[in-house]
């Protein structure tokens, strides 16, 4: 199998993680949740087509820990990246470019990046600032679907997490 050059970034509540199954303890860690449809068959599918993913998301590292561990989808990241250990949120540009290095990437990589996130003002805003490909999943209730302006505008919109596939194949395809 060819190495896959598309990067593939996720965040992960309402990305991976249905936050409305989220249990918490009195520190905020999560200590269980379950996944939104799809999303463990989607992981799983790219990482067995080799693509490189990545974790960009705000939270606790033990709690993504606690939940990736106990759903099997720990294995299928490269690099974890969450806001406790970078101290900074999304959509600023250090999250992202924790990720970048954590990968051994630079700036001449963020053209074969993307970001998938549900939240416009954090995965799709700091994306786009940086200039890596965004891709909106608007599985979620919780959070607006329309784009407060142009910086949340994402490039590609998907319904559910099975809809990345073929969005990653056409967009690896691309850059080879």
């Amino acid at each position: 199998m060819a190495e896959k050059q598309l990067i593939i970034f996720l965040d992960s509540g309402d990305t991976l993680i249905d936050e409305s199954t989220e249990i918490r303890d009195e520190h905020d860690i999560v200590l269980t949740a379950q996944l939104i449809p799809g999303a463990k068959q989607m992981l799983q599918t790219l990482h067995e087509r080799g693509y490189t993913i990545a974790l960009v998301a705000d939270g606790y590292a033990q709690s993504f820990r606690n939940m990736f561990l106990e759903l099997g989808i720990y294995d299928y990241f490269t690099a974890m990246i969450n806001s406790e250990n970078i101290k900074f949120t999304k959509p600023s540009p250090r999250m992202f470019k924790a990720a970048v290095g954590a990968l051994d990437l630079s700036e001449k990589d963020y053209h074969r990046i993307i970001m998938v996130g549900n939240n416009l003002s954090r995965d799709i805003k700091g994306a786009n600032e940086l200039g890596l490909t965004s891709v909106f999943l608007s599985w979620t209730p919780r959070y607006p679907k329309e784009p407060a302006d142009a910086s949340e505008r994402p490039d590609y919109i998907i319904e559910e997490p099975l809809d990345l596939l073929e969005l990653v194949e056409t967009l690896n395809n691309k850059l080879v």
